[in-house]
């Protein structure tokens, strides 16, 4: 299995989810390809007081969003999966149309294209019905919608490990073995 991970990191709330996924991935021996949005550069900024060295930093190789040229751009660049975390509406949107006018978005449409796991961590609430569609559209192509709700069940002390929980689960859904997600064990009783 290849293991390639292409990361989008877009404008929503939720930078976290992105930065915790590439250093997982790195800790797994995973090589990563970002391609971090403006807006996702300003949010990273915001939330994390990260910029985009800092961002590009946390992968193995990183893109401009205009750099439609690379490699991520094409099919026969072999990936594992692709994980959009966080992603926006706008997005969202972008990929349920096929509208890749960026390199995040041609290489989620690659990623789709080639039948490949998809993964977007949308982060928006409450949903009007264009993000509905545009999640159901998502979801026909084959790509799953993974919105990153937290999981009480494992009671989770932290911040970081509700964070880390959502990573490890998103890591399993793309397909990576040595993920490790928490599970489900019943009621104790």
């Amino acid at each position: 299995m290849t293991r390639r991970l292409v990361v989008g990191i877009t404008g929503a709330s939720g930078a976290v989810y992105g930065v915790r996924l590439l250093q997982r991935a790195r800790e797994l021996g995973l090589e990563t390809h970002l391609v971090v949005t403006p807006a996702g550069v300003l949010n990273a900024h915001h939330e994390l007081d990260l910029d985009r060295a800092a961002l590009d930093a946390l992968a193995d190789r990183a893109y401009a969003p205009a750099d439609i040229g690379a490699c991520v751009a094409s099919g026969s660049f072999d990936t594992a999966a692709m994980v959009v975390a966080p992603c926006s509406m706008k997005t969202l949107a972008a990929v349920a149309h096929g509208f890749g006018d960026n390199l995040l978005t041609r290489a989620a449409d690659v990623t789709l294209k080639e039948r490949r796991p998809l993964l977007l961590m949308v982060r928006e609430t409450p949903f009007n019905l264009a993000h509905l569609r545009n999640m159901t559209a998502v979801t026909e192509m084959g790509g799953i919608v993974f919105p990153p709700l937290p999981a009480f069940y494992n009671k989770p002390a932290s911040i970081a490990e509700l964070v880390d929980d959502t990573v490890e689960r998103a890591l399993a859904l793309a397909g990576v073995r040595d993920a490790q997600p928490k599970a489900w064990s019943g009621l104790r009783g």
